[in-house]
């Protein structure tokens, strides 16, 4: 499993910086179609050896470990060699962005030894997006080539951004980083040309398919839940949230229809953008507090994070807000929380800003919600557990932390409510939209309306929401069903234990054990493995 580990490093040097391992802060990974065909091969022999370990000899918990490894590598081939995203979307500008964003963003040295390495990453960048296109040997799906257009188009003001901290380096240094972001400019722009060349070819065949869509739904080990079970999930939290909505609306004014109260809750909103990344600090302040206070659930006294705005080659695929998880091998880890301004300066953006938002969003992205949830998993020894992709049980746990914090009295009004109800109803909605859209039955156009009607979303937000999940199969129905399922693993832990149950303990127990799909939490909580709670 280190073996796995150090080969997943090496291929990918963002997701080392990522997790604090800086032996590879200066360099960008190998871009070209031999260097997935190699990882799809040392995943197969990885997985026939784990395989090959027979059970019956290993312990309880080597065991579970073994099983968890074994998930994740059958998820790793069937997006290589099922899903093969890597050969219909170009996707060099995140290729290259987030590794500039990580070592760009994060204070795990001095600037001046970040920026060293960020020279040597942007003058990888040649190299980088020429080895790209060896990816392409197929039509490109003309949806996303468009997305990297969009943001091939804001990646030079990134460069500029990061040439500029660099007034603090000695006049050499400064040159050379100067003239390696010269270099990246001039090879975006070419890799744009080659971008627009595609879309002559492009095609629109985005959906996954129902076959395969199924299959990737039962790999993800959903608790038991298929893709049928899961739409059916969605139309009923549609129809439970809203009428929760409803209720919280008339609570707020019962003298004006509901419309009008939505209205007014997304009118009080700071004045200006600055003044809200404030409020999001504020509000995150106060959450940590409660749960502490109120004895909710263990927060460690190490953990920390920083709110910033989301960088402009990012607005558009995280047109809201998003977390990026605190480095685990990092000295000092710290977690950083990206608020979105708007989406392509849309003028009403700020009303996504709106208070009540600001207080859901806050214990979804930073306390309880992701900020705790993986600073907390990050400490957890297994390697296994640290490469698990588990978006049901990390998604599912901030949605479920925005219950949970009503139902404990924070912010509990029925504004804060109605917002949360909002959210709920919008995260019920890509469940529907998830299974539908990638099973060929809905279009982006036809599902972005349908977007707007559910949730009263802004059109350029909700557009935003829809393309992305053109590319997501599975990701975004995480959150909601994520939600559910822990609420049942909670009422069942509740009935099996009785009076002995513990809210804090369940919730400890839960974070301790890492990142894991919600189904291997439930065999934790029944007692597989020397770890489990019980």
């Amino acid at each position: 499993m280190e073996a796995n580990f150090r080969r997943s490093i090496v291929a990918h040097p963002d997701a080392a910086t990522f997790l604090g391992i800086h032996t590879e802060d200066q360099r960008l990974p190998d871009g070209t179609r031999e260097a997935i065909e190699d990882q799809v091969a040392q995943a197969r022999a990885h997985r026939a050896a784990i395989e090959a370990l027979d059970p019956a000899g290993l312990s309880a918990e080597v065991r579970f470990e073994r099983d968890i490894e074994v998930h994740n590598l059958g998820l790793e081939l069937f997006d290589l060699e099922e899903q093969r995203l890597w050969e219909r979307r170009s996707t060099a500008m995140d290729g290259i962005g987030d590794p500039l964003f990580g070592l760009f963003a994060r204070n795990f040295a001095p600037l001046e030894e970040r920026l060293a390495s960020l020279t040597g990453r942007l003058e990888a960048i040649p190299r980088f997006l020429a080895e790209q296109r060896t990816r392409a040997t197929l039509p490109q799906v003309g949806l996303w080539q468009q997305f990297e257009l969009e943001s091939a188009a804001e990646m030079p003001s990134f460069f500029d951004e990061i040439v500029a901290a660099g007034s603090v380096l000695p006049e050499p240094e400064q040159r050379r980083l100067a003239a390696a972001a010269e270099r990246a400019k001039v090879a975006v722009t070419d890799y744009e040309g080659f971008l627009r060349g595609t879309l002559d070819t492009a095609v629109d065949s985005w959906p996954l398919g129902r076959e395969r869509y199924d299959e990737l739904v039962a790999r993800r080990a959903f608790d038991g839940q298929d893709a049928g079970r899961i739409v059916e999930i969605g139309w009923e939290q549609l129809g439970r949230q809203r009428a929760a909505r409803t209720a919280a609306a008339r609570e707020v004014d019962p003298t004006v229809d509901e419309a009008t109260v939505i209205d007014r809750l997304k009118s009080d909103h700071p004045a200006t953008f600055d003044e809200a990344l404030d409020e999001y600090r504020d509000a995150m302040v106060r959450a940590r507090g409660y749960l502490i206070e109120h004895d909710i659930v263990s927060v460690p006294a190490d953990e920390r994070i920083e709110v910033l705005p989301t960088p402009e080659y990012l607005r558009r695929v995280m047109p809201f807000a998003a977390y990026f998880d605190a480095p685990k091998f990092d000295l000092n880890p710290q977690g950083i929380y990206i608020v979105t301004p708007s989406v392509d300066g849309d003028p009403s953006a700020m009303r996504e800003h709106n208070r009540s938002s600001i207080s859901n969003t806050s214990i979804h992205e930073a306390y309880p919600g992701h900020h705790l949830q993986l600073s907390v998993a990050g400490r957890h020894p297994s390697l296994s557990r640290l490469t698990t992709q588990a978006p049901e049980f990390v998604e599912g746990w901030g949605m479920y932390s925005e219950q949970m914090m009503r139902e404990q009295g924070f912010d509990a009004g029925p504004n804060f409510r109605l917002s949360m109800h909002t959210d709920a109803i919008w995260r019920a909605c890509r469940i529907i939209l998830d299974v539908r859209m990638h099973r060929g039955e809905i279009g982006v156009d036809e599902a972005a309306a349908w977007l707007v009607e559910q949730t009263g979303f802004e059109t350029a937000h909700a557009r935003a929401e829809v393309r992305r999940y053109t590319y997501t199969p599975t990701y975004q129905l995480s959150y909601l069903l994520g939600k559910v399922l822990l609420l049942q693993l909670r009422e069942d832990e509740r009935r099996r234990l009785g009076d002995a149950f513990s809210l804090r303990d369940f919730h400890d127990a839960l974070l301790r054990n890492g990142s894991l799909p919600i189904s291997f939490h439930r065999r934790l909580f029944a007692g597989e493995g020397s770890s489990a709670p019980a």
